[in-house]
């Protein structure tokens, strides 16, 4: 039996839907773009001036046929409104994955889609799903070395993948010894590329191997909220990094905001800015504080939860959280006292 090298068998299946969509690419002058496993028309697309579209405008295709593809999906898709950009997920074989996305130029064109396409059969039998895209922007990876710092995970991130807006790292509520990291990036797209890099890079940081996915809602709000209950003989430790365990205010803690304020001007990051806020008060004189301490040279704030203890009448707990904000932000720093 005569075997096919991989290369010519992947090019012989479906050849002739994959030759028409050469034709009508070609005759239409429509610039397709295949990068990890995606192929991509637009975003922009020729003409485009001004800022991307909005939240809202993308749409999900689901249940396409595999062996269809833009030629017959974009005329399809821009009958109802100007698209943005198009994306049909690929495969190997150059089959596609069975779903893309449309994002429209407004938020009008996507209602259009949605209404015009759910449930529209594009050949006969086959229906497809059209719904509102969830866009998600927002990942977790699990499993970072409790040694990674915030400057040293962006470090990598901004090598490896693009967009990335902002870094967050907490305990892990999973593993011991080990953060999460929450990440925030431009857009969806540039989330789902970091997503892809990410798991498939089998990164490690630290020599912990991580685990990357979407941030699942329940878990985004038990980070936010970062519920932790004080005892009057000590404090738990939240589970946010960036949320300091409480302990007495000894000189050499006092010492901690001189350390980061020295720390800061010799790293020319400029001087700390430190915003408190008292959210809670405990019978016991104990004060839970929301904190976010900003420096000038870090592209994002460190912030989070303490609690700390009243020391006398008319103390309103402000230095306090600031001492001890300033240790964790230390401590992340890889500096101590």
């Amino acid at each position: 039996q005569r075997h096919l090298p991989p290369q010519m068998w992947t090019n012989s299946i479906n050849q002739a839907n994959k030759m028409a969509l050469l034709a009508w690419a070609k005759e239409t002058g429509t610039n397709l773009v295949q990068i990890n496993g995606q192929r991509r028309y637009g975003g922009p697309p020729p003409g485009w001036v001004g800022d991307p579209p909005p939240v809202g405008t993308e749409v999900f295709i689901g249940k396409l046929p595999q062996d269809m593809y833009e030629n017959t999906l974009i005329p399809l898709f821009q009958s109802v409104g100007k698209l943005y950009e198009f994306r049909l997920m690929m495969t190997f074989s150059g089959l596609n994955r069975g779903f893309a996305y449309a994002k429209y130029s407004n938020r009008r064109g996507a209602k259009e889609a949605i209404a015009a396409f759910n449930n529209f059969e594009v050949r006969e039998g086959c229906a497809i799903v059209v719904c509102k895209s969830t866009e998600k922007c927002e990942l977790s990876v699990d499993g970072l070395a409790t040694s990674v710092s915030r400057q040293e995970l962006e470090a990598v991130l901004r090598q490896v993948t693009e967009g990335v807006l902002s870094i967050t790292l907490y305990a892990s509520p999973c593993r011991k010894r080990a953060q999460l990291a929450v990440l925030k990036y431009s857009s969806h797209q540039a989330a789902a590329m970091a997503k892809k890099t990410l798991m498939e890079g089998n990164m490690r940081l630290g020599g912990v191997e991580m685990r990357v996915d979407w941030l699942n809602p329940d878990l985004k709000q038990k980070l936010q909220s970062c519920k932790e209950k004080p005892s009057s003989s000590r404090v738990q430790g939240s589970k946010c990094l960036g949320v300091p365990k409480q302990a007495p205010l000894s000189p050499v803690l006092h010492n901690a905001l001189d350390h980061l304020n020295a720390l800061c001007q010799r790293q020319y990051l400029g001087t700390p800015l430190f915003l408190t806020k008292c959210i809670q008060a405990n019978p016991n004189g104990w004060l839970r504080f929301w904190c976010r301490v900003v420096i000038p040279g870090c592209p994002v704030p460190f912030s989070g939860f303490t609690w700390v203890r009243q020391d006398g009448p008319g103390r309103s707990g402000h230095e306090e959280a600031k001492v001890a904000v300033a240790l964790q932000v230390l401590r992340m720093l890889g500096e101590s006292l």
